[in-house]
């Protein structure tokens, strides 16, 4: 694949893409009623994800990319949350939260593992 900006060649990156892609996946199935609710608002926190890793790593001072990791991190973590909502109405299946769960975790621990290789000031 060519990439043409550097935030795209990022393994934390491409792990958040992959991860909002499964979200917008599952979440394809869930009441229409919940389309301005949950559907709408576990999307939205899971593209955080990636908009803020994309963004902070654009930033040249290490204060403001770590920031936006910190963001990313807390988006991530809104994101779970949805989704454990989610599957308590029953609208994800005990193997897709498995799933969510496993993807958070390694997105989490690379998040958390590149903000702290920052060293912020």
């Amino acid at each position: 694949m060519n990439y043409l900006f550097p935030f795209e060649k990022l393994e934390i990156w491409q792990l958040a893409i992959e991860y909002v892609l499964y979200i917008y996946e599952v979440t394809k199935k869930f009441p229409k009623e919940e389309q301005f609710g949950i559907t709408n608002q576990i999307r939205r926190s899971s593209n955080s994800v990636s908009n803020n890793i994309a963004e902070g790593a654009s930033k040249k001072k290490v204060n403001e990319k770590a920031r936006f990791f910190e963001v990313a991190y807390s988006s991530l973590m809104e994101s779970l949350n949805q989704s454990i909502i989610a599957h308590r109405l029953k609208y994800l299946t005990d193997e897709e939260i498995l799933n969510i769960r496993m993807k958070v975790s390694e997105l989490s621990n690379k998040i958390n593992s590149y903000y702290n290789k920052m060293k912020p000031e």
